[in-house]
């Protein structure tokens, strides 16, 4: 997504990066956003308008808006009620329960935080370089569960309980067969740090947090609708972090780790912008009343 807020002085309010169009997954995307932020926690049904509105501040079109909701609707997640001409929508039980699923990650993830023991899941998978496509479908989605390569064919992570998510992506592959896994400690051959740095690009995930905190670092957002603005924009942003960030153990990161900066400005922006956040959401909803 485009850049966040940005401005410090008095009276300042958080900008937007305009876009000539904004994809249908875009709309989506920030939709579920505004949907966990804000219609969770006040457990109402929505306007139509209201979410039209809130998305339209993003320069999101009132037809992808439209669509968003349809495509989310359509997936379970919402329900809708005819009232008169308009429709208003509300979270389905399922909805809920992945809203919530969500909001645990997205609130509980904090980088360079994790206690470690010193072991390591160690998983070997052989795929033939004829199955490029299975090769491709196997590192994406190792990769997204925080696992590092450092050689071809071989995958690590410090967290042992991964192994779960492991084999589930390993049976969804029907790689079972091709595949060996070890619980193990480093032994005393060989440089650790080498081998986080070319089993993870921890460089290219530095300056993700570094851009974080350059959009969301002294902002004022005393007001609603400002508060409003920029939370949905920072919570956004910050949702892409626990997939792109391998949780790695404090001493396995690099000095003065910016993934801790950019997770001590999210608590803490979070905190102080809740409530004002809220008041714009409500004073959406009276407009629409």
């Amino acid at each position: 997504m485009g850049s966040g807020a940005t401005g410090s002085g008095r009276g300042a309010r958080p900008t937007v990066t305009r876009r000539r169009e904004v994809s249908d997954a875009s709309a989506r995307s920030l939709l579920t956003t505004v949907l966990g932020e804000y219609v969770l926690p006040q457990g109402e049904p929505v306007w139509t308008q209201t979410i039209v509105d809130v998305l339209g501040r993003f320069e999101i079109e009132e037809k992808s808006a439209r669509q968003a909701l349809a495509r989310v609707a359509a997936e379970g997640w919402l329900s809708s009620e005819r009232v008169g001409r308009r429709v208003r929508w509300a979270l389905t039980p399922p909805g809920r329960r992945l809203l919530v699923e969500g909001a645990e990650r997205i609130y509980g993830f904090g980088s360079g935080n994790q206690q470690w023991d010193g072991r390591w899941l160690v998983v070997m998978v052989s795929v033939p370089e004829t199955k490029r496509e299975l090769r491709h479908r196997l590192r994406t989605r190792l990769s997204w569960a925080g696992f590092g390569s450092p050689e071809p064919g071989v995958w690590v992570s410090p967290h042992v309980g991964a192994e779960v998510e492991a084999k589930s992506i390993l049976e969804d592959l029907a790689l079972t067969s091709e595949v060996m896994s070890f619980i193990a400690t480093y032994g005393a051959l060989g440089d650790v740090q080498r081998m986080v740095a070319a089993a993870w690009d921890l460089q290219e995930v530095a300056e993700k947090y570094e851009s974080f905190i350059d959009q969301f670092s002294g902002l004022d957002a005393r007001t609603p609708e400002n508060a409003l603005l920029a939370q949905t924009r920072m919570v956004h942003e910050w949702r892409r972090f626990p997939f792109l960030d391998p949780q790695l153990p404090g001493e396995l990161l690099p000095a003065k780790w910016s993934g801790s900066r950019a997770t001590q400005l999210f608590n803490d922006n979070h905190a102080a912008w809740r409530e004002p956040a809220q008041r714009g959401w409500r004073d959406l909803i009276a407009q629409q009343a």
